[in-house]
């Protein structure tokens, strides 16, 4: 047992005082305090860390039950002997209510005080190890309950980072609504959602998009809608979910607003009656169509404009070709033709999709180019050669400019650079020449030579495919040769060919341009 306690006698018998210290200072090693007043005991007992107490019940200021209830709000585990000369069991009861953990009657034997001193330690070392283990369980179980909070607000904040981040994805009015029924699925238990619109005054939705975890439905949409009246939910402009409705399941409508006016309803089904949508269920669903909202109104504004500035773009394109008769759709052919060699090898669809672009708008920058020089039917002097050999860099500073097709830029730059590094405007060779512009010049050559110009008619289908084959690794690409090739042999170019080429016209044009015989050292040359 330990020797090095502190005790603490508190008697308002000063003999009993001086009995209990000299005892027990000669029989341990105690450190013992006494002490007349209850309330100076108290603070002794806060500021000495005591390890058990000898109480008198019958004192002055403060008696010894209270005294004990104090410190036992002080420290609990502290064990406290009660000591009276008048006992009775009503005083035993209420000491023992008290938590004392022993009661002495006076006079006392003080052989007897090391003994319940040693035992009642004992006690209490149990007593703290049962209170240092309920602690720590109880310590265990905040802690399982925090990580539980913790776990589940990481999943919140995963949907919510998964709804920004699927929804910054949709480029289209068409491609946000598709995420939208697509999340419904995705967050919620959901059986099937909708995303429907109510035109005015029809009872009738119209649906835009649809999610379902089964191909067998227990109905149409529509139906269900309907039957669940979710127009009421357009009428109020306020989220509505059923749980719970009889054989037919939950449902979730939550409505898209913008301005103030509902744009649309998404509608979520459970087609069983044994799960329910959640409240949480309702706040990711009209967080999502909150978020959504926004990006409506966004890409409205941005397709509307796109719209208009593509086919502002296209415009200037048909007035170039408007100059040039013999040119007309010629950018339109080229883009064809481009794309079926795409096809070919292999490309993406946003490849393609950055090639189509950039083969309709390749020749944009010949706005800048006069008349003379344009539609001049005979041999370009050198200094109109440098001008025409301009219209690259003037598309792609056009095309710069709007600050949004940075690929198609590039693309439309460099597709009159040659692969042996001869071409221009910047003289790239080989690989340095991005693989769709390689692709592009092709289809840019192959349209020029199949159609009359202003300086020279059409040429044989048979002669055009013999420069193009002889050109493979000085002005053409290899790889895109045997892709043109290919495509060819599939009778894709030829009935592209056969169904876009312009009715042939006799022209009286000179058919050789020697300032073109540089670039492209042929039996004939052409102003491309």
């Amino acid at each position: 047992m330990d020797e090095n306690l502190n005790i603490i006698i508190v008697d308002d018998e000063k003999p009993i005082l001086h009995v209990f210290k000299e005892y027990l200072k000669t029989t341990t090693g105690y450190q013992v305090f006494t002490e007349s007043n209850g309330l100076h005991a108290l603070d002794i007992i806060k500021r000495e860390k005591i390890d058990c107490c000898f109480l008198d019940i019958s004192m002055p200021i403060i008696d010894g039950v209270k005294l004990a209830e104090q410190i036992h709000q002080y420290d609990k585990t502290i064990p406290i002997i009660m000591m009276t000369g008048n006992p009775s069991m009503d005083v035993a009861i209420q000491t023992i209510k008290t938590g004392v953990v022993d009661f002495l009657t006076k006079p006392i034997d003080m052989f007897q005080i090391p003994l319940i001193i040693q035992r009642v330690m004992r006690e209490r070392s149990l007593f703290v190890d049962s209170l240092l283990l309920k602690e720590a369980n109880q310590k265990n179980h905040d802690l399982l309950k925090i990580n539980q909070e913790l776990e589940q607000k990481l999943k919140d904040v995963e949907i919510i980072s998964l709804i920004l981040q699927k929804l910054e994805q949709a480029t289209t009015i068409k491609n946000l609504i598709d995420t939208l029924v697509n999340l419904a699925g995705e967050i919620t238990l959901c059986d099937e959602s909708y995303f429907c619109n109510f035109a005015h005054n029809c009872a009738d939705p119209s649906i835009l998009a649809v999610f379902s975890r089964s191909s067998d439905r227990s109905g149409t949409g529509a139906e269900k809608i309907i039957s669940q009246n979710i127009k009421k939910v357009v009428d109020d402009g306020i989220p509505l979910i059923i749980n719970g409705n009889g054989n037919k399941g939950g449902t979730m409508a939550i409505p898209l607003i913008i301005k103030s006016n509902v744009f649309g309803v998404l509608v979520l089904f459970i087609n069983d009656n044994a799960r329910n949508f959640s409240k949480k269920d309702l706040y990711f669903m009209n967080f999502l169509l909150k978020k959504a909202s926004s990006l409506v109104e966004n890409l409205a504004l941005y397709e509307n404009i796109f719209e208009n500035l593509v086919s502002s773009l296209y415009a200037f394109v048909e007035t170039i070709e408007a100059r040039d008769p013999y040119t007309k759709q010629h950018s339109h052919r080229v883009s064809l033709y481009a794309v079926s060699i795409a096809d070919i090898m292999g490309c993406t669809q946003e490849e393609t999709d950055k090639l189509n672009v950039s083969s309709l708008l390749h020749d944009i920058g010949k706005i800048g180019t006069p008349d003379h020089i344009l539609l001049k039917p005979g041999g370009l002097s050198d200094e109109e050669f440098n001008i025409i050999k301009k219209h690259p860099i003037t598309g792609s500073n056009i095309i710069g400019h709007l600050g949004m097709w940075i690929d198609e830029q590039t693309i439309i730059r460099h597709h009159h650079e040659r692969f042996d590094g001869t071409g221009y405007p910047d003289g790239l060779k080989g690989e340095e020449i991005p693989m769709l512009s390689r692709i592009l010049s092709i289809a840019d050559v192959y349209d020029a030579l199949t159609s009359d110009r202003s300086y020279r008619k059409k040429m044989q289908e048979d002669d055009v495919l013999n420069i193009i084959r002889k050109n493979s690794g000085t002005q053409f690409d290899p790889e895109v040769v045997n892709a043109f090739f290919d495509s060819y042999k599939q009778n894709k170019i030829r009935r592209l060919s056969a169904t876009l080429s312009p009715s042939p016209q006799h022209v009286n044009v000179t058919l050789i341009n020697a300032c073109h015989e540089d670039l492209l050292p042929l039996p004939i040359s052409y102003v491309e």
